[in-house]
């Protein structure tokens, strides 16, 4: 062993044969990112089991079922023909006298504007209102019934463009006419006949151009999207 000139090899001696291996020391940053990575993993384990219970339970297909029902837990009622979800049907409005046959109750089964009996009445302060718009609808091919003022029950009570009345088997007269107006309410009443209403609102200006209304009314008897095999709703 050779000793450094000036030190006293006796007194400075090196003994054993290992010698210490030098490195950095570790960081603590890398113990955090890898306890957080152990976390990340174990999470991710927890998640799977609990996805597998969920599909060998058939917890799903009940959570699927809640998703169908209303808040009170009863199944979704259909709407009533030539209704408007979440509109009220109105009783008691007038239907004219001498309608044509009834035209059946399928919203989608659309009559030709010729076989329908259309009663124009203003429900505004508008003088004359109810005369010019007859003639509107006269003019694409509809047959004009009654033309006057709103009943009581309707007068300045409408607040939007127009509101449609039709009864069951004037369901798919009804969506005719209500897709000649922008905003239209379309509601049902007691009626056995295929006549339908058209009360003028507040907020009317004149009837859709043809083309328009003919894309309305296309949009309105598209038909549902089917239910998937897997029961949503």
């Amino acid at each position: 062993m050779l000793t450094p000139q000036g030190l006293k090899g006796k007194q400075y001696r090196i003994t054993g044969n290992a010698y210490p291996r030098l490195g950095r020391p570790p960081k603590k940053s890398r113990k955090i990112i890898a306890a957080l990575a152990g976390l990340l993993a174990l999470a991710l384990i927890a998640l799977g089991g609990v996805q597998l219970y969920d599909i060998f339970s058939g917890r799903n297909k009940h959570t699927s079922a809640q998703a169908c029902a209303t808040p009170s837990g009863k199944p979704l009622a259909a709407p009533a023909p030539g209704a408007t979800p979440g509109t009220p049907a109105t009783s008691g409005a007038p239907a004219a006298s001498g309608a044509p046959a009834a035209q059946g109750g399928d919203p989608h089964t659309i009559p030709p504007a010729t076989a329908v009996t259309v009663n124009i009445y203003n429900a505004t302060t508008k003088a004359g209102l109810a005369g010019r718009t007859a003639e509107e609808f006269k003019k694409r091919g509809f047959v004009i019934g009654k033309v006057g003022n709103a009943p009581a029950e309707l007068d300045k009570k409408v607040p939007g463009t127009a509101q449609v009345i039709a009864g069951p088997s004037g369901a798919g007269a009804g969506t005719l006419v209500g897709s000649q107006i922008a905003g239209a309410t379309v509601t049902a009443d007691a009626r056995t006949d295929a006549s339908v209403d058209f009360v003028i609102g507040d907020s009317y200006n004149a009837l859709l151009d043809e083309t328009q209304a003919a894309a309305a009314l296309a949009l309105a008897i598209k038909p549902s999207p089917t239910p998937s095999a897997t029961g949503s709703c």
